[in-house]
């Protein structure tokens, strides 16, 4: 493995899932070759290693042994190499079974890619995990990436970038594994422009009507349900977290949660795979080179926490927006994109086990 991926293990370890976010289970990555369990409340009679995340003939059991001998605290040391994308099965004393992922993807030269699924809702219901994937822009990413990407059974990618940030860091997940891309054409200019302007509070307002395309095009795939789905910006926070803060609001994940799930981004993301080295003369009149570059290299590569000039959350103040304007996550989704009650059944069945 490269060095740059050993990294990107150690910064998933230091930023395992925040306390009192709701997960029944959790996987953190050691190293190259090994994860921590954490199994949270539930006590597990057997424990296996799957592909798929259901219990067959070609999965791994744990050894009985090695269960019991977890320590009080319930957390045990098991062998998924990073290259492999596997899910752990544990199987209570009632038959019940949680599956749960790693929810950052151990990438060589990725930027905040992960699993949405694992999170539980408030009516007890879980996240599907392998259903949808968020990132920052990928125009970096290694064949080691491309190969675990592979595994992912990707069928679509919604790339919410403005065609600006496409030309200068073109996605090619698609091209690699045969996806559908879906992308919307419109510049980035009035996005900075809504960036740049006011006192730094409420950047959000208004940027999910300049995003209703990409949306409804990223809930219909995932309720298509023909294969997972990547879905992307460039920072994959922004416009990537508001989407999907949407999307776990709608679901019913609980909003402290969803809020720290958001404010993982400053973390995980790894400002120099989003990028790819470009001369912005040979691009003088695009805006997202203007503003990377506006920065000095080391600033580049520090991603500023999601936080406005008072303190406030990005996301705490759109969702009071949200909630004023359309009456919930739920609402927007009807009124702004059109989606029907059937649609939102539709996405909650496919979404959560």
């Amino acid at each position: 493995m490269r060095i740059t991926l050993i990294t990107s293990l150690a910064l998933a370890a230091s930023i395992a899932t925040p306390a009192n976010a709701r997960e029944a289970a959790t996987l953190t990555r050691i190293d190259a070759a090994n994860v921590t369990l954490d199994r949270g409340e539930t006590v597990p009679v057997a424990i296996w290693i799957s592909q798929d995340g259901m219990i067959d003939k070609a999965d791994q059991q744990v050894e009985p042994g090695l269960i019991k001998a977890a320590g009080k605290d319930g957390k045990l040391t098991l062998a998924i190499p990073a290259n492999s994308r596997r899910y752990v099965l544990l199987k209570d004393r009632k038959g019940h079974v949680n599956v749960v992922g790693e929810r950052v993807l151990p990438l060589e030269q990725g930027s905040n890619f992960r699993d949405i699924g694992g999170y539980v809702t408030k009516d007890g219901r879980t996240i599907r995990w392998g259903k949808a994937y968020r990132s920052g822009a990928m125009p970096l990413l290694s064949e080691a990436d491309y190969s675990l990407i592979d595994q992912l059974g990707i069928g679509s990618v919604v790339d919410f970038r403005s065609i600006e940030e496409r030309e200068v860091a073109p996605d090619l997940v698609d091209d690699r594994t045969g996806a559908l891309f879906i992308a919307n054409d419109y510049s980035l200019k009035p996005l900075m422009a809504n960036f740049g302007k006011g006192n730094g509070e409420n950047v959000y307002q208004g940027m999910e009507k300049m995003l209703v395309p990409q949306l409804r095009a990223l809930y219909r795939r995932i309720e298509a349900n023909e294969g997972a789905v990547i879905y992307h910006c460039s920072a994959g926070q922004d416009r990537t977290g508001m989407a999907t803060a949407l999307l776990y609001d709608m679901l019913g994940v609980d909003r402290d949660t969803i809020l720290k799930d958001y404010h993982m981004s400053t973390a995980l993301r790894r400002p120099q795979w989003e990028m790819p080295k470009v001369n912005p003369a040979d691009y003088p009149n695009n805006p997202i080179l203007k503003y990377y570059y506006a920065a000095d290299e080391k600033k580049r590569t520090v991603a500023e926490p999601l936080y406005t000039p008072s303190g406030a959350s990005h996301l705490a103040q759109f969702f009071t927006y949200v909630d004023a304007q359309y009456g919930g996550s739920e609402g927007f989704m009807k009124k702004a994109l059109g989606l029907t009650d059937a649609d939102i059944v539709t996405l909650r069945a496919t979404m959560l086990d």
